[in-house]
């Protein structure tokens, strides 16, 4: 299996070096089939050293915009880059555990699993650190995407998104910033397919730190939400 990790940075450039040497580390010594890796970076114009942390990096794909774009953005340009086999989108922080990957990865063993979420949920009630307003933000997404796709899943906006390569390549993708996550559970639903789910570990970041999603952003997830299921097909 060929795994490739499209991870969208911006102003990251206290924390993509460990992520990339934590991805480095990861071992699917678990699996029991060789995993080859494929690591592309979108610096999504950054002001900082991000991009030059990244050329640092030998065997490290980077792309950079020439302006800020978004996360969405950073994401479709990546997987134009992506010649593996399976996708996995990676923030460019600390808050998930790289060394869920080979948890995120056994599903795709199974005939017929074409997308796996890391839910944050399945291990904790209540993840550790989340602000009480983007919990109740994720609640009502995922009980958004359940109510009105049929999803029967936990964490709507988990990062740890993960697909058949060519499913994802296969999707309209329009999402410019951080609603990539209800747009692809929407797209993905509206074919009826199934997401499975499997713990993972999170720890959430601070503002203070760098966290650059907002709990306002789960009033743009929603509508995502509901568009897509209005939109004819």
């Amino acid at each position: 299996m060929r795994l490739s990790v499209i991870l969208p940075a911006y102003n990251e450039e206290r924390t993509i070096g460990a992520v990339l040497d934590a991805i480095s580390r990861v071992s699917f010594g678990s699996l029991p089939a060789p995993v080859e890796l494929e690591v592309i970076v979108v610096d999504d114009a950054s002001e900082d050293r991000t991009a030059a942390i990244v050329a640092g990096y030998p065997g490290i794909a980077l792309v950079r915009h020439d302006r800020n774009r978004g996360k969405g953005a950073a994401i479709r340009t990546g997987l134009a880059r992506v010649t593996g086999d399976v996708v996995i989108i990676q923030d460019a922080d600390m808050e998930y555990s790289v060394n869920d990957y080979p948890h995120l990865l056994r599903p795709f063993l199974e005939e017929g699993v074409q997308v796996v979420y890391g839910s944050r949920f399945l291990k904790r009630k209540y993840p550790r650190n989340m602000h009480w307003m983007n919990w109740l933000a994720n609640k009502l997404l995922t009980f958004t995407a359940n109510l009105l796709y049929g999803a029967r899943i936990t964490d709507e906006a988990t990062c740890f998104k993960v697909f058949r390569a060519s499913l994802l390549k296969s999707l309209p993708l329009r999402a410019k910033g951080f609603e990539f996550c209800p747009e692809v559970t929407a797209l993905v639903r509206t074919r009826n397919i199934a997401i499975r789910e499997v713990p993972v570990e999170y720890v959430a970041r601070t503002r203070a730190e760098g966290k650059k999603v907002r709990w306002t952003d789960g009033f743009r997830a929603l509508k995502i939400l509901v568009v897509n299921r209005l939109r004819p097909r």
